[in-house]
């Protein structure tokens, strides 16, 4: 999936509260925006602040030529389109007829929408879906027979 980064645009708002175009623009001036090469990037403002759509755009056209990808949105946002993609990928027919357990426990953190995006995936596919450790699962789907 690739390395990730964020851009809070709360950064630069002005008195923590607005965001002003000149502001906005010396900050895009400044950034070494090959310090991005090839991340995944969020943009997203963590402040109740009033954010023009122009802005969000503004950062995605400085980040195109080096980022793997940019979203709108915050770090958590950007794992799920990310997981999203990677589910995409999937030859899925590999699990026709199989029975199929999606792990439970990971070292990284995985969103939940991943495990629903699997889940409904394999359900026209699988023979049985289950969740969880193969020595403990909660079953989820068995094909009628």
């Amino acid at each position: 999936m690739g390395e990730v980064a964020d851009i809070d645009l709360k950064d630069i708002l002005y008195q923590g509260m607005i965001l002003r175009e000149k502001d906005l623009r010396d900050y895009i001036r400044s950034r070494n925006w090959s310090d991005y090469l090839l991340k995944n990037v969020a943009i997203y403002c963590s402040e109740d602040a009033v954010i023009p759509t122009w802005a969000y755009m503004l950062l995605g056209i400085a980040l195109q030529p080096f980022a793997a990808k940019v979203i709108f949105g915050n770090r958590a946002a950007l794992m799920t389109e990310l997981y999203k993609d990677s589910l995409g990928k999937v030859d899925w027919e590999q699990y026709r007829d199989a029975k199929v357990v999606i792990k439970g426990c990971s070292d990284i953190p995985v969103p939940e929408s991943a495990y629903l995006e699997a889940a409904t995936r394999l359900r026209p596919i699988a023979a049985s879906i289950l969740y969880g450790e193969p020595c403990s699962t909660v079953p989820l789907y068995k094909k009628p027979k």
